[in-house]
């Protein structure tokens, strides 16, 4: 069986060239036997085109190449046809074809679909944080979030941590009663990234009632009274104090509007 030398060249990491490889490899080899992959990945120089083609040349493999830069795909071609080597470009055409098809230039910068998959992790990640670490779950999320919101309950701290880990930070938020110690864990992390957010008594009072209402409760409730929400708010103002933190004042502002506010103190603070 004729051994076969494939050489791999890209401008990134070179996966998208051996998964084509492969499957190609994989028509005629199944277990890709008598094969030899070499990848030669982030070639970011001509010199570096002209090295590796002599290379091909002495060991007599065919090149596939993923080089989105045109100058860099003129340059192997070159030294292709130089060296008289079998060579495959797996991106150019299908770029030349969205070019005319779009009327736009690529950016021709390499790697952007690597970084837009991390882009994406990164934000499921901190999703999924979001969620595990809300509410105060876990104490131990605290010591982890780029971002902790405390507040009283029904000041938005779930929707404003869903919001956040949306722009790919990890958030953490612990609601705080006077009946319950905040965790040690609160008086551990930076004030910098810790955020209180409070919010006027009377409008709590209506948010909180129909809340109540919502669920199919008497809106009368303990939870809902003015008395009651003030002794909430008096304990919240004594743990802010304890800790630092900024306060935001959340009456009447959309999540949106916290948000912004939250991520640009962070960015000064960075």
């Amino acid at each position: 069986m004729k051994m076969l030398n494939l050489f791999i060249v890209s401008d990134s990491i070179g996966e998208t060239g051996e998964l084509v490889a492969k499957a190609a490899i994989s028509q005629f080899r199944p277990g890709l036997q008598h094969t030899k992959l070499k990848r030669f990945p982030h070639i970011d120089s001509i010199d570096h085109i002209k090295e590796i083609t002599e290379l091909a040349k002495e060991q007599n493999a065919i090149i596939l190449y993923t080089l989105v830069q045109t100058n860099m795909r003129d340059a192997l071609i070159e030294c292709c046809k130089q060296y008289q080597l079998e060579s495959v470009d797996l991106i150019g055409p299908v770029l030349n074809l969205l070019e005319n098809s779009l009327g736009e230039k690529p950016f021709e910068e390499p790697g952007l679909v690597r970084k837009l998959d991390e882009d994406y992790f990164k934000k499921i990640e901190a999703i999924e944080f979001a969620v595990k670490y809300d509410d105060g779950r876990d104490p131990r999320g605290l010591l982890q979030a780029d971002i902790v919101l405390i507040g009283v309950s029904r000041t938005s701290k779930t929707p404003l941590s869903q919001y956040l880990a949306n722009k790919r930070y990890k958030v953490a938020n612990v609601p705080l009663v006077p009946e319950v110690e905040p965790p040690e864990e609160l008086f551990q992390i930076d004030p910098a990234k810790c955020f209180g957010l409070v919010i006027t008594p009377e409008k709590l009072n209506f948010i909180r009632k129909e809340r109540l209402i919502a669920i199919g409760l008497n809106d009368d409730a303990s939870y809902a009274k003015i008395e009651r929400i003030n002794d909430e708010i008096k304990h919240f103002d004594k743990v802010v104090r304890r800790i630092g933190c900024r306060v935001i004042d959340v009456t009447n502002r959309a999540v949106e509007e916290t948000a912004n506010e939250v991520i640009n103190h962070i960015f000064k603070n960075n």
